[in-house]
């Protein structure tokens, strides 16, 4: 259940109406899903938080699309979002995640998480090679 409530007629509210227009125009559809109809009930946090997603994930980069969202799901799984686990395993299968990649990066996600804990759980001391040496 959510925390909130999306407001009723959200575009009436021009600024709200500005940011749906520019996620219309970036991602190249009519569909707003539901964290930024969520996030309108607070038109600042919407422009900032979707200036920065379009700056990240909209701009290219050093990272191709379909890494950064799969990079997205690895880092939402960890943080147990279901949310955004749903919303970016669809944005990676439509920018061309296959099955075995989308497979393989739970296999990933899970060994990870595996060795990550066994880590801080034993303590191990960070190796001084891996240090930055300047």
């Amino acid at each position: 259940m959510s925390t909130v409530l999306p407001p009723k007629n959200p575009e009436n509210d021009p600024r709200v109406k500005t940011v749906f227009d520019d996620i219309r125009m970036t991602r190249k559809t009519d569909f707003i899903n539901n964290i930024w109809r969520y996030l309108a009930f607070d038109p600042d946090l919407l422009e900032r938080t979707w200036a920065e997603v379009k700056a990240v994930m909209a701009t290219p980069s050093e990272l191709d699309p379909q890494t950064k969202e799969m990079l997205y799901l690895a880092v939402s799984i960890i943080n147990n979002c279901a949310y955004c686990v749903h919303s970016h395993t669809a944005g990676a299968k439509a920018k061309g995640m296959t099955q075995a990649q989308h497979a393989e990066l739970l296999k990933i996600v899970a060994l990870a998480s595996k060795t990550n804990q066994l880590a801080v759980a034993l303590q191990v001391p960070t190796d001084p090679e891996f240090l930055l040496q300047e």
